[in-house]
């Protein structure tokens, strides 16, 4: 069983996943609009730009995503999209370039279990949480 975060937005997918691709250092794989799917027809024409699905692949891990109409749209709470990473100079760098107008929960700081951790919301509202533990 691999679990897998998928992630909503109101029209900022695309730009968020591409983004995090820089960011994290992954692939998009699949980058699938409302317009280039078989029901495009059925869908309004304001909405095909926006994205149906999305795959990005951070080595043998996956985030995905979608837009979502207004109404289904709903405020990420409760969760965290946690990133477990090595160096702590990789996660100042990923912490500074999502950090960049995000809401910060918590600086990026050394704790007793870390050697650098935080926690933010970005600008696409999505939460994340940097944990670069100290070796057992």
């Amino acid at each position: 069983m691999q679990v897998t975060p998928y992630l909503t937005y109101s029209g900022q997918c695309e730009e968020a996943f591409k983004f995090y691709e820089q960011c994290l250092g992954g692939k998009i794989i699949m980058m699938l609009t409302h317009g280039e799917a078989p029901s495009a027809d059925q869908i309004a024409p304001d909405w095909h730009k926006a994205i149906m699905h999305a795959r990005l692949e951070l080595g043998d891990q996956a985030i995905m995503g979608s837009d979502s109409p207004p109404e289904y749209q709903e405020e990420k709470k409760g969760f965290y999209v946690s990133l477990s990473i090595d160096k702590p100079e990789e996660a100042e760098r990923i912490y500074n370039a999502l950090a960049e107008n995000a809401k910060i929960n918590l600086p990026l700081q050394p704790t007793f279990w870390a050697y650098r951790f935080a926690m933010l919301v970005d600008r696409f509202g999505t939460p994340w949480m940097i944990n670069c533990e100290k070796e057992a």
